[in-house]
C-alpha cells in the first residue's frame, strides 16, 4: 500500500487550507444559509463584456494568445494604468496578463524569492501570501497592522521587521479582509524607508476600483518607487469577472522577462475570450463600474451601522467591500463564534484569524450580496448575540 505522505511534498503536507474556503464549504453543505463568506461580487458580468464573448466565440477567436496576453489587451491596461494610478507601462515589455490576481501573486514570488529570503507579509491580509512565500521556500514576516492605526502600514512598524534577507514587501491595500486604504501622505513615509534599498513592493491592488470618498493610490507613481514596484491587478473585483480568470501585473522589464518564463511553462497565456472581454471593460465600462461602486457604498454604510447599533464595533472601510467588526465582547474566539454562527443561525461570515494572528478576535463579512441578505443576516447576528447573553446569565 502507497504511503502518500512519504510521496507528497512536506511543503505541501505542512501548508494550512484557505480559512475562507472551511466556511464556504459548511456552508455548501447546508440549506438555506445566508453566505457573507466569499469576496465575490452578486452583480452579473456587465452586458456589454457578456456580448464581446459572445462576438468572440461565434469568430471562433478561441486560439492561444501571446505569452503575455494580446496586445490590444496590454494596451488597454496601459492606458487603464496611465488614468487610474497615473504610471505610464510599456505594453511590449512591462504587462503581462494573468490567471487572475492570485497568479500574479504566485508569479512574482517566485521570481524574486530564493530560498531563506524573507518576505514582509502587511496582516491582516489575504490568505495566499505566506503559503506561496512557503512554496518557494522563503520566510514570511509578518508585520502587524490594528485597529489603532486603522489597520495601515506605518514607517516604524516596517522598518522594525527589515533584514539583510529582506528580499520583498507585500502590500495589500484596499485591504482585504479590513477595508482599509493607505493614502499619498501614509505612503510616503513607507516609500521613504525603501528609497535605496533592494527590497521589491508587491502592490496588491486588485480591490483599486472599489473605494469609498477618495480615489486609489499606488505606491508606484511616488518618486523612485515604480523601478522598485510590481502592480498587481484584476477584472474579478471591479468588473465581477471572478469567473472569467484574468489579471495582470506591470512592472519593470528586467523582472517581468523572468517573470515571463515561468508563465510561459505554467500558463501558457491567458483565456483568450476573457482577455478580449477584458478590452472591452477597460474601454467601454467605467459607468457599469461606478453603479456598482454606488451599491456597494450603500451596502457598506448599513452593515458598519448595523454592526456598531448591535454591540460589534465596526471599523468604516474606505475600499474594497467587507467589514470587520470586532467581537471581542462576546468572549469567543473568531473561530469559535464563526462556526457557532454558521451551526445556530445559518450565517457564514470569516473568522478574522484566517487572515493572520491580529485578525483574531474579528470576523471578515462580505458586502458584495444584496442590501435584503444583508439585513436579513445581520437579523440573525444579533439574534446571536442575544442568545449568548442568555448564556452568561446576562439579561
Amino acid at each position: 500500500m502507497i504511503d502518500y505522505d512519504k510521496i507528497v511534498s512536506e511543503r505541501a503536507r505542512e501548508i494550512k487550507p484557505s480559512g475562507i474556503r472551511k466556511f464556504f464549504d459548511i456552508a455548501q453543505q447546508m440549506t438555506g444559509v445566508l453566505n457573507l463568506g466569499v469576496g465575490e461580487p452578486d452583480f452579473f458580468t456587465p452586458w456589454k463584456i457578456r456580448q464581446q464573448a459572445i462576438s468572440v466565440l461565434e469568430k471562433i477567436k478561441t486560439s492561444y494568445t501571446a505569452n503575455s496576453g494580446l496586445m490590444d489587451l496590454r494596451r488597454s491596461i496601459s492606458g487603464y494604468l496611465g488614468r487610474t494610478i497615473g504610471v505610464d507601462y510599456k505594453p511590449e515589455n512591462e504587462i503581462i496578463v494573468t490567471v487572475g490576481g492570485s497568479e500574479a501573486i504566485d508569479l512574482a514570488i517566485r521570481a524574486l524569492v530564493d530560498e531563506g529570503d524573507e518576505v514582509l507579509i502587511v496582516e491582516p491580509c489575504f490568505v495566499c501570501y505566506a503559503p506561496m512565500v512557503e512554496l518557494s521556500h522563503g520566510v514570511p514576516v509578518t508585520v502587524e497592522t490594528s485597529i489603532e492605526n486603522s489597520f495601515k502600514l506605518t514607517a516604524e512598524a516596517l522598518r522594525a521587521k527589515i533584514t539583510p534577507r529582506t528580499k520583498a514587501l507585500i502590500l495589500p491595500y484596499p485591504n482585504n479582509p479590513t477595508g482599509a486604504i493607505m493614502t499619498k501622505e501614509e505612503l510616503e513615509p513607507i516609500a521613504e524607508v525603501l528609497r535605496g534599498t533592494d527590497i521589491i513592493v508587491i502592490s496588491d491592488e486588485i480591490y483599486s476600483a472599489l473605494t469609498y470618498g477618495r480615489e486609489h493610490f499606488s505606491i508606484a507613481a511616488l518618486d523612485g518607487m515604480r523601478e522598485r514596484t510590481l502592480v498587481i491587478n484584476g477584472f474579478s473585483k471591479g468588473y465581477a469577472m471572478t469567473g472569467w480568470r484574468l489579471g495582470f501585473l506591470a512592472g519593470p522589464q528586467p523582472i517581468l522577462k523572468h517573470i515571463l518564463k515561468i508563465h510561459q511553462y505554467a500558463i501558457m497565456s491567458s483565456p483568450t475570450v476573457s482577455q478580449y472581454a477584458a478590452i472591452t471593460a477597460l474601454e467601454e465600462c467605467d459607468d457599469d463600474v461606478a453603479k456598482m461602486v454606488e451599491e456597494y457604498d450603500v451596502r457598506r454604510r448599513y452593515v458598519v451601522n448595523a454592526f456598531n447599533k448591535i454591540g460589534l464595533p465596526c471599523f468604516d472601510p474606505e475600499g474594497a467591500f467587507y467589514a470587520f467588526p470586532c467581537i471581542k465582547s462576546t468572549g469567543l474566539t473568531s473561530q469559535q463564534f464563526s462556526e457557532r454562527l454558521v451551526y445556530e443561525k445559518k450565517v457564514a461570515v470569516v473568522p478574522g484569524d484566517a487572515f493572520g494572528k491580529c485578525g483574531e478576535g474579528y470576523i471578515r463579512v462580505s458586502y458584495a450580496y444584496s442590501l435584503k441578505n444583508l439585513k436579513a443576516a445581520v437579523k440573525l447576528i444579533e439574534e446571536f448575540l442575544e442568545d449568548l447573553k442568555k448564556e452568561h446569565g446576562d439579561e
